[in-house]
């Protein structure tokens, strides 16, 4: 009995090195991810969607959008993506949001394609992925906040893209708050690798495939609703 117990606490010791082992190479990639920017001349520019007010976009969203802006006028592609759709009680969609404000900074409705359902980072791409092909769009280049790059460019292989990361260097997340977003996309990003980014947007929720490991890390809050404006929130 004593030596099974022995051997138990070894097990349990050994896996609990290997998750943390695991766990801490996945942050260091995570992190790596978000100094990087591979912006090269591609087919197209997918921006991810983030809160919209009401019809109008979250500081989050703007950044977003500004450096895409700015990467259409460099020429890195001819065409911007703009994803995310709405949450119930909402008005607009996330897309509409961002084709209005790209519009409103002189990029033509001819560049301009919308992804109007997603609900999260994988339907988006997804959907987008679906659309883009169709055009023989393959080669993107995927713009976000700096933590959220290691998981979009994995979705956006595991749905067929050939994808780059350039995130924005504008966004209001910064000190603790940008902090613990890489700690939750570290989460995301490991049990995406394992289980699969589409199964875990299928179940929703990660805790409900590995119970108790997303509780490692605080779920993000999603930006609290204003005065007059509703909100989505895929970010």
């Amino acid at each position: 009995m004593r030596r099974a117990l022995k051997v138990s606490r070894r097990a349990a010791i050994v896996l609990f090195a290997v998750v943390l082992a695991y766990l801490s190479v996945v942050f260091v990639q995570v992190w790596l991810a978000a100094r990087r920017d591979d912006a090269r001349p591609s087919d197209a520019i997918i921006v991810l969607g983030a809160a919209e007010f009401d019809g109008r976009p979250s500081k989050i969203l703007a950044a977003r959008l500004d450096h895409a802006i700015d990467l259409y006028r460099r020429g890195i592609a001819p065409v911007v993506v703009v994803t995310g759709g709405r949450q119930p009680g909402d008005r607009f969609t996330e897309a509409s949001v961002g084709a209005s404000y790209l519009h409103d900074h002189q990029v033509p409705e001819r560049a301009i394609l919308r992804e109007t359902t997603g609900r999260s980072s994988w339907q988006s791409l997804a959907a987008a992925a679906r659309f883009l092909k169709q055009r023989n769009l393959m080669r993107v280049v995927l713009v976000s906040d700096p933590y959220h790059s290691a998981r979009v460019e994995d979705v956006a292989h595991d749905v067929g893209l050939q994808a780059a990361t350039s995130p924005t260097r504008t966004s209001p997340i910064k000190g603790a708050g940008e902090w613990r977003r890489f700690g939750t996309e570290t989460i995301r990003v490991a049990a995406g690798r394992i289980f699969g980014y589409g199964r875990l947007d299928r179940h929703r929720e990660v805790e409900r495939l590995v119970p108790g490991l997303a509780t490692m890390c605080p779920p993000l809050r999603r930006p609290s609703r204003r005065r007059n404006g509703t909100h989505s929130g895929v970010v």
